[in-house]
């Protein structure tokens, strides 16, 4: 399963990896580059809960495999029928509303054939493969940039879920969900808010995920904007740059659900997100600095961003009970990627009310934007916690 997650996260670099390029071909505006990326989130939205919901009465197998044929034809879609904000916004929401079927689904066939005794760390590798596969693509769409055209490169990458949904086929057998016969095609999300805990992960999803595919959204196009100020830029495309920093994020994913067993999941949680929500501002200012500067910040706060991810969903498994657990992964999954359709619109739009794309302190004010959820998320916890003690 973190195979195939891998080979399906190749949707989520398609329009990223070209955003720059595609901004100037099609005069986008900051705010219109940003509708693009926030339309394949509005796509995993809208089907979201039909899709992971549906796990509860079928076999997540089968939705996932479905799924990943649906996003492939997205990425075909983008490649050669996109032409415009419209068009490509219109088959990214298509890509999105493929990938709604692939990760909250492949957790739950994970979820439905481990014992609970294996506990989370199952859970913190599949969910860590999100972002290993994302950076795979990045890097992947670099490579084959340099030989093919942006059409030709984006429908290589749709081999991606292609090759997952035969993956899976080949090599994960059937099971049945537990009380399908009582479950509805359409979640009932009223049950699973009726958990105080499923509730506050969710919320905890939704900032994390806007801080996550806000930044994932728009980092090739600020590594592109730092290059041209810096005085002797690496041989390293932004592209690749940009790989490169989600990738070394990724060992922080398991490493923080691990810690989160050690010191409390709310308390590690609410602390990491507190780092993060203040080192967006430093990631942002770096815009002027020299490369290897704004690289190393870059970093750290993609580490802080990924810091609390695998703990999130983690808990959230564990939460929510064993009948309801595809409605709830259907409204975690409605809250974050929810939230991953706004943002990078927002931070589009900041860049706009702020001096463009071509001002660094510009890009400094969009970066923090990013971070203002989790400040409020870390902040509302600690004095829950404060209340509670």
């Amino acid at each position: 399963m973190c195979s195939a997650e891998v080979l399906g996260m190749t949707s989520l670099a398609a329009y990223p990896s070209f955003l720059t390029e595609l901004s100037a071909l099609w005069s986008l505006t900051g705010a219109e580059a940003g509708f693009i990326g926030g339309a394949f989130f509005f796509g995993y939205m809208l089907a979201v809960p039909f899709l992971s919901g549906a796990t509860d009465r079928v076999d997540a197998r089968q939705v996932y495999i479905a799924s990943n044929l649906l996003m492939a034809l997205g990425m075909f879609g983008f490649a050669f029928a996109a032409s415009g904000l419209w068009t490509a916004a219109l088959f990214q929401a298509v890509s999105g509303a493929g990938l709604a079927g692939c990760y909250m689904p492949g957790l739950r066939i994970l979820a439905d054939r481990i014992p609970p005794s294996a506990g989370t760390r199952p859970i913190a590798f599949y969910t860590s493969s999100f972002g290993i596969g994302t950076s795979g693509a990045l890097l992947l769409a670099g490579v084959l940039d340099r030989v093919f055209d942006w059409h030709h490169t984006v429908a290589l990458m749709a081999t991606g879920p292609l090759l997952a949904a035969l993956l899976v086929w080949w090599r994960v057998s059937r099971v049945a969900p537990p009380a399908a016969h009582e479950a509805r095609w359409l979640p009932r999300f009223g049950p699973v808010l009726s958990h105080p805990r499923v509730r506050s992960l969710v919320a905890g999803y939704a900032v994390h995920c806007w801080e996550l595919f806000g930044l994932r959204s728009w980092l090739v196009a600020f590594i592109a904007f730092g290059w041209t100020r810096s005085a002797s830029p690496p041989a390293m495309t932004p592209t690749e740059a940009a790989a490169l920093v989600m990738l070394l994020g990724q060992p922080a994913s398991i490493l923080g659900n691990e810690m989160a067993g050690r010191v409390g999941r709310n308390r590690w949680i609410a602390g990491v997100m507190l780092a993060s929500g203040l080192s967006c501002w430093l990631a942002g200012a770096s815009a002027g600095s020299p490369w290897w500067w704004l690289l190393a910040l870059l970093c750290l706060y993609n580490i802080a961003v990924m810091a609390d991810s695998a703990s999130l969903t983690a808990g959230l498994v564990h939460a929510a009970p064993a009948a309801q657990r595809g409605a709830a992964m259907a409204l975690y999954s409605l809250g974050g990627f929810g939230a991953g359709f706004i943002a990078p619109l927002v931070f589009g739009a900041a860049l706009d009310a702020t001096g463009g794309a071509a001002d660094a302190d510009a890009w400094m004010f969009a970066f923090g934007t990013l971070g203002a959820g989790c400040l409020l998320w870390a902040l509302l916890s600690r004095g829950r916690a404060s209340s509670a003690g």
